[in-house]
């Protein structure tokens, strides 16, 4: 009788394994992987060229203003820019490990080479690429799948596909949202009182930012009077007006499903769009027109295929310089131009922006490629200090030293999460692990203040904020006494002494070896201490370390 309640009791706890298990599976349950397409990415001669004339470029207002620049970082700093920027984490202990049995020389372009090729770089671009396309909502359930939206362009970017033909897509496709994932560009601007339709107004404001870098947007409602918008050339620039941004708006007027008809997807119904302009009291019928460059817009297809043609076109130069500065902004925390969708038209343009824009175009929207030269340029690999002379605002507004920039919320969620585990947290960790730091990461982040779709802003932290890093659930549960996941109290057991347990702990989460100082203060903290004691104190020194303004800093 025993036997038997035992086996039932054994069945049940199997079957409850097993719907854990295929729960589990449906939320981290993504399409496979293409095949990666690298080799149009990696550097060629052309490369080489162009980030030296770049590196020549941003050395002139220097050595004119007589300043020096900083000199190279280490390579763990280095290595730690590229992992926020292409992770959103810092280095793991494993990843620090791995990278010390490279030859120094080339341990940065090898590290570059490593997360280009990895998932979890294609899924952290496609969430700040999302991010700017349809926003950080989930929009109408019924009407819109962010998520799916997210994994595709994830996708897209790990296989290397041209950005200029993701971007086509988003503009000029139809069908239904769960089918092709590309569609829910458009259904973000769907609300339930819409009946069916695309908002155009929004749409146009998001293509102006996220692909030209144009807040044309601004004079939606009445004509730009202050001269903030300029169109038309750099021999012949003009005010924005209303009108520019309707005509925008006016390519996205027929966007909508046809009889409400939910199973028949996103289709151009040739709708007409209609506004009423300031001082006007009636409705006027927009015709759908392009705020400048009218010779590159395509004179067949359907208004959205015309528009995608036109946005990507190679002489409609501010694609690719939105792009460069949207990843410019990603590489170092801030753009090249701030804001980072507020990009002239006419110029004048600071330096590398026009040599970049003019590779990534040549090189046929190379996303990747545009990420690899980014990080071999000098300024990328500068210091943020030096001992020679004193960083001033000239040194950083002329990029003599790589800014400060505070890490965004998410940044700081997943290094403290990565930084209190000794493996790498990555799509071949294990599903609990995986789902353990969705979880937290999430719930910091929310708890931290989600900056949105303004990520490249700058803002002080707050008391609350502070207060989270020291005394939230996260920090104390990635820290407490724990053999079996928390790095700490593993550190404290394994170390072959309290010097090594030191270095460890730095290498985990400030990724970089301590000084002699900070060794010889702290070697009396972890002094003959023993069993619980010792992962207390272990502990404490995470919690230090994680609560230091270091930590929370790209540098």
């Amino acid at each position: 009788m025993d036997n038997v309640r035992w086996g039932k009791r054994l069945l049940l706890i199997l079957v409850i394994l097993g719907v854990a298990g295929s729960i589990a599976a449906s939320l981290t349950a993504r399409p496979s992987r293409p095949q990666v397409l690298l080799p149009k990415s990696l550097p060629n001669a052309t490369f080489k060229t162009t980030v030296d004339q770049v590196n020549f470029e941003f050395a002139q207002p220097i050595v004119s203003a007589g300043l020096e620049a900083c000199d190279s970082a280490d390579w763990l700093t280095i290595c730690r820019r590229m992992n926020l920027a292409l992770v959103g984490c810092g280095l793991s202990l494993e990843e620090v490990r791995l990278l010390e049995e490279v030859p120094e020389s080339e341990r940065i372009d090898f590290w570059i080479d490593r997360l280009l090729d990895e998932p979890r770089c294609s899924d952290y671009l496609a969430e700040r690429f999302t991010r700017a396309f349809v926003g950080t909502n989930n929009g109408p359930f019924l009407l819109f799948r962010r998520r799916k939206f997210r994994l595709w362009l994830a996708d897209e970017i790990q296989q290397g596909r041209p950005y200029d033909q993701i971007v086509r897509e988003l503009i000029g496709t139809d069908g239904l949202w769960t089918d092709k994932p590309s569609v829910n560009f458009l259904t973000a601007t769907m609300d339930e009182n819409d009946q069916g339709r695309a908002d155009p107004v929004r749409l146009a404001g998001r293509t102006a930012r996220a692909f030209l870098g144009m807040r044309i947007d601004c004079v939606q409602c009445h004509d730009d009077f202050l001269g903030n918008v300029k169109l038309g050339s750099t021999e012949n620039p003009v005010d924005g007006t209303q009108r520019d941004f309707h005509q925008l708006a006016a390519f996205y007027a027929g966007t909508a499903i046809p009889n409400k008809n939910v199973f028949a997807g996103i289709r151009d119904d040739k709708t007409p769009y209609e506004v009423k302009f300031l001082g006007s009291e009636e409705e006027t019928e927009v015709e759908a027109k392009v705020p400048y460059r009218e010779d590159l817009l395509p004179k067949t297809g359907s208004n959205r295929e015309r528009l995608a043609t036109w946005v990507t076109h190679p002489e409609n130069k501010a694609f690719a310089r939105a792009t460069v500065n949207r990843v410019w902004a990603l590489m170092f925390g801030k753009p090249l131009i701030t804001p980072v969708d507020d990009i002239p038209i006419q110029g004048p343009y600071p330096p590398g922006m026009e040599l970049l824009a003019n590779d990534f175009i040549e090189h046929g929207y190379d996303l990747k490629r545009l990420i690899r030269m980014i990080a071999s340029l000098e300024v990328f690999r500068r210091d943020s200090r030096s001992v020679q002379f004193e960083i001033t605002t000239e040194h950083e507004s002329l990029w003599g030293s790589f800014p400060l920039t505070q890490l965004r919320p998410e940044q700081v969620a997943s290094s403290i999460h990565q930084a209190c585990r000794l493996k790498t947290v990555d799509e071949q960790s294990a599903i609990i692990s995986q789902l353990e730091k969705f979880g937290y990461v999430n719930d910091f982040t929310q708890g931290f203040g989600d900056r949105g779709e303004d990520e490249f802003i700058a803002q002080t932290v707050t008391i609350p904020q502070r207060l989270l890093m020291m005394n939230g659930s996260m920090v104390y549960e990635r820290t407490k006494n724990n053999p079996i996941l928390n790095a700490s109290t593993r550190i404290g057991a394994l170390a072959s002494n309290d010097l090594k347990a030191i270095e460890v702990a730095y290498l985990s989460t400030l990724n970089r070896l301590p000084t002699e100082e900070e060794q010889t203060a702290l070697v009396e903290h972890l002094q003959k201490k023993k069993g619980d004691a010792r992962s207390h104190a272990m502990a404490d020194l995470f919690w230090m370390l994680i609560n230091s303004t270091e930590f929370l800093w790209n540098h």
